[in-house]
């Protein structure tokens, strides 16, 4: 499985967390999104078994309320109910961690590097509660936000978490998320076409209740079509599309063929759940 996973992790890793957790508590609510198979028992407080969360596959799961430090603990409790889901192998790991971030295990890769920022953090806190999943720097003065969970190292996950409030997300709009490991160029209701870097974004107004765009990526200074399409931006929903690269099930036919080159998930919210 070759997805951009670690896209979602790059700026994360670059906050200092002693950084992250100074200031005032946050309060909002989060929406959770696996980057890979779905992750059951999830959990905001330690050793809670009531209340879990699933983060669903490339989509939105049920909303949860968070209040406190702006570096929000993410753990994850035992779910015997659940089917054993199959760990990543070394070379899933290495894969999906290459090129955005170096390695994590120097176990798996001889030539990784120490970690550093929220992945060591995250190491010293599992030493003392090993259901210590994962680590996110949430923004400051946010009421929404998504939080998007992918696989790393020893069961752990790393987290990229997306401002989603309403002042920087207005309803009615197309937030275009690039987060594969090539430059892609959208050319969206006919307008000029953007180039987006790794990790850039760009919110676009629609026409008619609609975006028609093109995408394009670069691949060895070449650029490659990969589609013309069209989705419904209804006037009452954030809309975000994330533009991606996986192999997982999700975007597989049954077949076992993928689509594209490239991956697109679409995500929508109502502002009723503002």
């Amino acid at each position: 499985m070759r997805s951009d996973i670690i896209a979602l992790a790059c700026l994360c890793l670059l906050v200092a967390p002693a950084a992250a957790q100074q200031g005032n508590d946050v309060s909002l609510k989060i929406d959770f999104i696996s980057w890979g198979n779905q992750i059951r028992g999830l959990s905001l407080k330690p050793g809670s078994n009531k209340g879990t969360v699933t983060a669903l596959s490339f989509r939105y799961s049920t909303p949860v309320a968070y209040a406190g430090p702006p570096l929000m603990a993410i753990y994850q409790t035992a779910d015997t109910a659940a089917p054993v889901a199959p760990k990543p192998t070394a070379a899933d790991l290495a894969q999906e961690s290459h090129p955005l971030l170096p390695p994590v295990d120097s176990d798996t890769n001889p030539k990784a590097g120490p970690k550093q920022g929220l992945a060591l953090e995250l190491e010293k806190r599992r030493q003392k509660d090993p259901t210590l999943v994962a680590l996110a720097a949430l923004p400051g003065n946010c009421r929404r936000a998504t939080v998007l969970l992918g696989p790393a190292d020893s069961g752990t996950f790393i987290a990229y978490v997306i401002d989603d409030d309403p002042t920087k997300l207005p309803v009615g709009q197309v937030r275009i998320h690039n987060l594969c490991s090539f430059p892609i160029a959208m050319r969206c209701n006919g307008s000029p076409s953007k180039e987006l870097k790794t990790r850039d974004a760009i919110i676009v107004p629609p026409k008619n209740n609609q975006l028609i765009y093109e995408l394009a990526y670069k691949v060895d200074e070449q650029w490659e079509m990969q589609e013309n399409n069209v989705i419904p931006v209804r006037p009452k929903e954030q809309t975000q599309m994330i533009v991606l690269k996986s192999k997982n099930s999700f975007f597989l036919s049954s077949d076992g063929s993928a689509g594209g080159f490239l991956q697109v998930v679409t995500l929508r919210r109502g502002a009723q759940a503002q």
